[in-house]
């Protein structure tokens, strides 16, 4: 599984770093986390409003902090 943060470096998107790998290690899941700053990659996958988060290249949020509760779910957990 590979997990992509999307955001410029801002708080929120560091704020929705953080919320991945907390749920990552609470749900027991091993993924590839990735930061992505780049904004052409983020064009490329149809974001245009950070944060973000895409998983296995399917965008979940966009635009907003999750919930670690909406990360659990996206993880299947």
């Amino acid at each position: 599984m590979q997990i992509k943060v999307l955001g410029p470096g801002c708080p929120k998107c560091h704020e929705t770093e953080k919320l991945v790998h907390e749920a990552l290690a609470e749900a027991g899941v091993d993924a590839e986390v990735v930061k992505v700053s780049d904004f052409q990659e983020m064009a490329k996958l149809g974001v245009f409003a950070t944060p973000a988060v895409v998983i296995d290249g399917v965008v979940k949020c966009s635009g907003k902090v999750p919930t670690k509760k909406d990360v659990l779910a996206w993880l299947g957990k």
